[in-house]
């Protein structure tokens, strides 16, 4: 069985921010391809060419993807909870705010925190990092407590499909760390994932009438090309392994990172003003992620998947 570490390396953290911070750039290139490639029609493109180079990549390295191995209920059910998060994102998006769905999403890390501990006590957090749990919620907040204050009251069924996908993400995790997926390779964890999510995108793309096709410029499939080889291949791919190696509760604190990332993209590509709320915003994500993975003097034993 592959060793599960207790604490979080300098590769996990490198790999952790990096992919944070391609996650908060690619919220920018869906913000701004999402006005000539519909949402749904998109994410299609970027799962179907997931699909194509993790197969190549597990073809090259060797990894077998369809042998018996006791996976695929454990699989579905992951791939079934990708699929609808993604779907609660995309639909919600239409309904309220990207600053307002983004903290309501971003309270995934607390489902993991909740619900992980009871299937594998050492993933339990102590007094001090659920402290820092919650402050780096609140740098969230924060971030985008200027816009959270002007929203419509339409904006509820939104509201409602965000805080869905932050469970449905919690959920995602907790079923690989807690189903036989627990000791299955990277490659076939994300596998399940993107690909039931291919299949059902472009059904949902036909239910809402989105306009589909691919005769799009230059910038929109250059922007799909990256979200498809870094976002949905590789920082996945990436993703899954430190899931299978590293503390979930921990890793998962590290996603505070990602809408404030975002925000940094925005003031860097967009040109959007930098504020004293994101600074502080800033500050307090990496207080509370530091909090959250603060060491113990005792050495806690690895967590034996159940």
């Amino acid at each position: 069985m592959t060793e599960r570490k207790n604490h979080l390396d300098p590769r996990a953290t490198a790999l952790l921010v990096a992919c944070c911070a391609f996650w908060g750039l690619q919220q920018i290139l869906i913000k701004t391809t999402v006005t000539e490639v519909p949402p749904m029609w998109q994410a299609s493109i970027r799962m179907a060419g997931a699909v194509a180079l993790l197969w190549l990549w597990c073809r090259v390295r060797g990894v077998r993807l369809f042998e018996r191995d006791g996976t695929l209920p454990g699989g579905l059910l992951v791939g079934a909870l990708f699929a609808a998060e993604f779907v609660c994102i995309y639909v919600g998006l239409q309904h309220t705010s990207a600053s307002r769905l983004t903290v309501f999403l971003y309270t995934a890390p607390f489902v993991v925190a909740l619900l992980l501990p009871r299937f594998v006590p050492a993933e339990r957090l102590r007094g001090v990092q659920w402290l820092g749990l919650a402050i780096a919620f609140a740098g969230v907040v924060a971030a985008f407590s200027e816009s959270l204050g002007h929203h419509d009251p339409r904006q509820l069924l939104g509201d409602a499909l965000a805080l869905t996908g932050g469970l449905l993400w919690g959920l995602t995790t907790l079923a690989i760390r807690t189903t036989r997926l627990a000791t299955a390779s990277a490659e076939k964890t994300l596998f399940y994932q993107i690909a039931v999510t291919a299949l059902v995108s472009p059904m949902m793309s036909l239910a809402f009438g989105e306009t589909r096709g691919f005769s799009y410029s230059g910038y929109a499939w250059f922007s799909i090309g990256l979200q498809t080889v870094i976002g949905a291949f590789a920082s996945y791919l990436g993703w899954m392994w430190l899931l299978r190696h590293y503390p979930a509760t921990r890793i998962s604190s590290f996603t505070f990172l990602t809408p404030l990332f975002a925000l940094v993209a925005g003031v860097v590509l967009l040109g959007e003003p930098v504020t004293l709320q994101l600074v502080l915003a800033l500050s307090g994500v990496a207080l509370g992620i530091l909090l959250v993975n603060r060491r113990s003097g005792t050495p806690t034993p690895p967590a034996t998947p159940t």
